[in-house]
């Protein structure tokens, strides 16, 4: 059996049918304290004489530099629906079929050849920050389990004496609490539950999420009108002829796990149902000896009934937020995502809750730029196809965000996408000076409208209904621990680049790194229009890594 290596950058894919060509060279140089990756493919050529023999071969690192290097296997999964019909061209396939994107831990350094196939390694340096700077030979190599050497890939990287900045970004993607307990088989808020949500949450920061939905009831989203989720509320709620008493014992412990874990910042799960505010959200209680849902779809969204809930709970929940020293890290949701025919609905639902409100923040996924100039939302977050009027008009404090939805032009992180589309986030970003990014899909594995459960080795696409790598970054482990994704990590070097931009524009100007960003102004990059080449991404980033060296020794 022959055996062929190649090395790429971290934002080629390799697929099982086709030769990788190598977009361009993996970047030589890393700050101090990010990570950095490469991949190595490999095809075992079989004879006919090898039969259907697939060896096992041992995978080593030469010098791993105390732990710094870190080796994964990419996995392949199937997509019934990679792309929607009518979406752009700039899709690597819009076939089913099986796409690269988990990435799996070595059991005993071990993989096997399987014949004919391409396949790659998933290779991490991370410097941590603990590494002096210099230059570090990475050298991996496959042998055969007596230890005789197959082949070999070398990369060198130099670790730079700067360090990224903290990152500003607010950053979210949603955790769906109700799918970690589903897949597990665990009881919700179990002590076992919050074991895995930790562990989720500590994966989500350490790719740069820095702020998490919280769900002090049910989040009402993605679900089925008339439907429900599996119950996950940290509020208690009791109810005796119509006045209520709350327990925020677990919202606190939630509140100081997730602070552990490097969160910095909360949002309050949605005080109304998705798509224009039209129903309270499912809310469970103690009453009468049991414990029951007391609202949910059946419950006007500005009746009586629960304008008297929020009246109550609003003001002993914001109480108890100052006092934990948090309320100017908490920012409320109404409604998810409301269209223009929800403005009254929206405003109804609004004007319930803002005088209880008064010194949080508040925002909504919303693309109508009416909610903003009717003061509806003061931190509106459109789409990223839809932003366009909200930077004409210079909203401070902007965010955005993508879904299912912008499958044309705009970047995005579909596994049928080129790794590039989601990487060139940071630049945009960065360009436009925006305080956040939202995401409403770091792990649901439900179908669409939470009818079921899915299984996400099998089903990546929620049923055919968005496009595969929208609904989740990370899969479930055996070990309660998440498998991260290829588009997870790509995400986290989008990150990266923005925060190397904004360390260079501090020992520059904003001028200068736009001026390396959009070539002199030759090239100006909104969020349709922007180099659609991986060699534009390493090249820049090279390039802001040599400035930034220059001017930090």
């Amino acid at each position: 059996m022959k055996l062929k290596l190649k090395k790429l950058t971290s934002l080629d894919k390799v697929f099982l049918h086709k030769e990788p060509s190598a977009t361009c060279e993996p970047i030589r140089t890393v700050l101090a304290n990010e990570a950095f990756s490469f991949q190595i493919a490999w095809f075992a050529e079989a004879k006919e004489a090898d039969g259907h023999h697939a060896p096992y071969v041992r995978v080593t690192v030469e010098e791993d530099y105390g732990g710094a290097v870190r080796l994964k296997e990419v996995g392949h999964v199937p997509s019934e629906l990679p792309a929607y019909p009518n979406a752009d061209d700039d899709y690597l396939t819009k076939l089913p079929g099986l796409f690269p994107d988990p990435l799996y831990e070595l059991e005993d350094g071990i993989v096997r050849l399987v014949a004919n196939q391409w396949r790659s390694l998933w290779v991490e340096f991370h410097p941590d920050g603990r590494l002096p700077a210099g230059t570090y030979p990475i050298r991996v190599t496959l042998a055969d389990l007596e230890g005789r050497e197959l082949a070999a890939v070398e990369h060198t990287v130099e670790v730079l004496g700067a360090l990224l900045p903290k990152q500003e970004l607010i950053h979210t993607e949603w955790l769906h609490y109700d799918c970690l307990a589903q897949w597990y088989g665990v009881e919700p808020l179990s002590e076992p539950h919050w074991e895995l949500i930790e562990r989720y949450i500590k994966t989500a920061v350490d790719h740069g999420v820095n702020m998490i939905l919280t769900p002090l009831f049910t989040p009402p989203l993605d679900t089925k009108i008339g439907g429900e989720r599996l119950t996950v509320q940290l509020v208690g709620v009791s109810e005796n002829k119509g006045r209520y008493t709350f327990d925020f014992s677990r919202l606190k412990r939630f509140i100081d796990m997730a602070r552990r874990q490097g969160i910095e910042y909360f949002e309050m799960s949605h005080l109304f149902t998705q798509w224009g505010a039209l129903a309270a959200p499912k809310i469970v209680a103690e009453s009468g000896g049991e414990l029951r849902r007391i609202f949910g779809w059946d419950t006007e969204a500005s009746g009586p009934a629960y304008k008297a809930f929020l009246d109550s709970f609003l003001p002993e929940l914001t109480a108890a937020l100052r006092e934990w020293g948090v309320a100017d890290r908490v920012w409320f949701h109404v409604s998810d995502e409301p269209h223009r025919d929800h403005l009254e609905s929206y405003r109804a639902a609004r004007n319930l809750v803002e005088p209880h409100l008064r010194g949080f923040r508040m925002l909504d996924a919303l693309s109508d730029f009416d909610f903003y100039a009717e003061g509806l939302v003061k931190t509106p977050v459109p789409a990223n196809d839809c932003i366009e009027p909200f930077l004409a008009a210079q909203v401070p404090n902007l965010w955005t965000y993508y879904c299912c939805m912008q499958y044309r032009d705009v970047s995005n992180r579909f596994m049928a996408m080129p790794s590039r589309r989601n990487r060139i986030l940071g630049a945009q970003l960065y360009k436009f000076s925006l305080e956040g990014f939202l995401h409403w899909g770091y792990n649901f594995w439900n179908s669409q409208y939470s009818v079921k459960p899915i299984h996400p080795y099998a089903v990546t696409d929620a049923g055919c209904a968005f496009p595969s790598g929208d609904a989740f970054l990370v899969y479930p482990g055996e070990d309660g621990k998440p498998v991260e994704s290829i588009r997870l990590k790509v995400l986290r070097e989008a990150l990266y680049d923005l925060r190397a931009m904004q360390l260079l524009e501090r020992l520059t100007s904003r001028e200068f790194v736009l001026n390396i960003l959009e070539d002199g102004g030759s090239k100006p990059i909104t969020f349709k229009d922007y180099p659609r080449n991986e060699s534009y991404l390493t090249a820049v980033r090279t390039r802001i890594n040599e400035e930034i060296a220059v001017r930090s020794r």
